[in-house]
């Protein structure tokens, strides 16, 4: 209908509260969008990593098993889920290559064996004041991305972790050495500082920059080995991947931080 002269238009007589909520919010919009699209992956990889660690644990009890109560092995896949137990576990990086690694076997396994044998009697007897210590190693030549996060320096190097505590063995390797240090000299070791431990800020990142060239790494070989592309090639490749997977993230950054409009 036509406006008489003297009628003000119709948004002019609602109130600017009203004619805020009226209006779109594009801002917003994207903002929530983008908020709601992170929930879904974040949910989605929670489920996965949560079905993986079940996996995992389930694999982990039937090596354990397998294993009657020897040496248990840690990787990359089951470290984490394995750790959850509640239990300390004493924990040996070695090489195949280190000789002082080869020789030592044998006397790790009979640690293994004392300290599993220790859990053994101590769940008949029900006492709650005795430590239970579980022994494991990690091939630190393979597991590069675990040994970075330990700062391992060194083949063997022992570590002794009680959830987020960290020590690290520092006395003469022996049988002995290693038990009492697990079952009562640990408490003279200061532990690891956790902003520099495994389970830290520093040592996550070291994990995730090591994990990040190894597979960088595999990738260049599967492109110039499997798929035959020359090396140069491959290397352009790779980088317009990361620089498109770095857009991507600034491009996300920037949606969910973006400065929000003010209304009056």
């Amino acid at each position: 209908r036509y406006l008489e002269p003297d009628e003000p238009p119709p948004d002019i007589l609602l109130p600017t509260m009203a004619r805020n909520r009226l209006l779109p919010a594009p801002a917003a919009a994207r903002r929530l969008s983008v908020l709601a699209l992170l929930v879904l992956c974040i949910t989605a990889w929670n489920l996965n990593a949560a079905s993986a660690a079940s996996a995992d644990a389930g694999s982990s009890a039937k090596e354990w098993s397998n294993e009657k109560q020897g040496v248990h092995v840690l990787n990359v896949t089951n470290f984490d889920s394995s750790l959850r137990d509640g239990k300390v576990w004493l924990i040996e990086f070695y090489a195949p290559w280190c000789g002082h690694c080869t020789r030592f076997a044998p006397i790790y396994t009979n640690v293994a064996k004392d300290l599993h044998h220790r859990q053994k009697v101590n769940k008949k007897n029900t006492r709650k004041d005795v430590r239970e210590v579980n022994v494991a190693k990690v091939d630190g030549d393979k597991e590069r991305a675990l040994s970075s996060r330990f700062s391992v320096g060194s083949f063997p190097s022992f570590f002794l972790v009680d959830g987020w505590t960290v020590r690290e063995f520092s006395g003469a390797r022996s049988h002995d050495g290693l038990v009492k240090f697990a079952l009562e000299d640990y408490e003279k070791t200061d532990p690891v500082p956790f902003l520099f431990g495994p389970f830290g800020p520093m040592g996550q990142t070291r994990a995730i920059l090591m994990r990040t060239g190894t597979y960088v790494v595999g990738m260049y070989e599967f492109l110039t080995k499997d798929k035959g592309m020359k090396p140069l090639v491959a290397m352009a490749v790779l980088c317009s991947g990361g620089t498109f997977l770095g857009l991507v993230g600034i491009v996300v950054l920037g949606l969910l931080f973006l400065p929000k409009v003010k209304t009056d």
